[in-house]
């Protein structure tokens, strides 16, 4: 199991909102509206941990291990939604979002495939690490700029977490496994040629409620995403090309096999699929691919 030793190396990172906040240092004159606003909304994207773990638990309630591991995730995923919400207590209490707001983003997902959709949070870990670091950067105020760094550090530990389940995952379900985590490592980094930020929290996830069934749609401002990256943070393709980057490198990582641009990872899915589908007419073992 990996639960037991996840969490003992989480534990012993974590950090503690009274501690490890410099919240002494807050400079009222560096702060914003238009700053502030995106917090709020920040602190609502967050929220949607708890409907994803309500996800995770329901899809994948025959593996106990991941199952316990979303106790971990869950707690610390919360906590970022908590920290933005006690910062603007703490400097914009009009802001602080309203429990009928957050409520608002906890409605129920579809069933997904559930190596698709370990693979889709690793990714999305990924991109919110580099979206946080480039919020640090815009901020002005020091206290705000702390906690996304703070954030940021966070989100890539996850990340780490989610390949260790994707490394068990190829061990016990083979290029089934490979096939579903290069499927969605293509569409993840290949956002620039999407007219959508590629994020969990901004793909279509309950048939029934289309369109308001991405957790962005749903927000108070539901362009707010957009605008911030666009307008506000900037992440052009300078920190999109450092997303994309970072998954190639690991997936070259995970099925051994180099991969320098997403056609490359492409071709590959492409090879999986057909060893798939001749493995299920019969045509012989599932050959791996060299």
């Amino acid at each position: 199991m990996l639960y037991p030793e996840l969490f003992k190396q989480l534990e012993a990172v974590r950090w503690n909102m009274d501690r490890d906040i410099p919240w002494d240092r807050f400079d009222a004159s560096k702060l914003s509206e238009e700053q502030a606003q995106t917090i709020k909304m920040n602190a609502i994207t967050e929220w949607a941990a708890l409907p994803a773990t309500e996800m995770f638990l329901r899809d994948n309630r025959d593996d106990s291990d991941f199952s316990a591991f979303m106790s971990v995730w869950f707690f610390e995923e919360q906590k970022h939604s908590l920290v933005l919400m006690e910062y603007l207590k703490r400097f914009q209490p009009d802001l602080v979002p309203s429990e009928e707001e957050l409520h608002e983003i906890r409605f129920e997902f579809d069933p997904a495939p559930a190596l698709e959709t370990l693979m889709l949070h690793f990714c999305g870990e990924i991109r919110l690490n580099h979206w946080y670091r480039r919020a640090s950067e815009w901020h002005t105020e020091p206290v705000i700029k702390s906690i996304y760094e703070t954030l940021a550090r966070d989100e890539a530990r996850h990340g780490g977490a989610y390949l260790r389940y994707m490394k068990r995952a190829i061990g016990r379900f083979g290029n089934e496994a490979k096939a579903a985590f290069a499927k969605v490592g293509v569409l993840m980094a290949s956002a620039r040629r999407t007219a959508q930020a590629l994020h969990p929290t901004n793909l279509h996830v309950n048939e029934k409620l289309f369109p308001r069934d991405t957790i962005q749609s749903r927000l108070p401002n539901p362009e707010w995403l957009e605008h911030w990256l666009d307008k506000q943070i900037q992440f052009d393709a300078v920190w999109e090309n450092k997303v994309v980057e970072r998954i190639l490198h690991n997936m070259s990582l995970l099925m051994e096999r180099s991969f320098q641009s997403v056609q490359e990872l492409n071709r590959f899915r492409k090879e999986l699929t057909t060893q798939l589908a001749a493995a299920a007419r019969g045509a012989g073992p599932q050959a791996q691919p060299t």
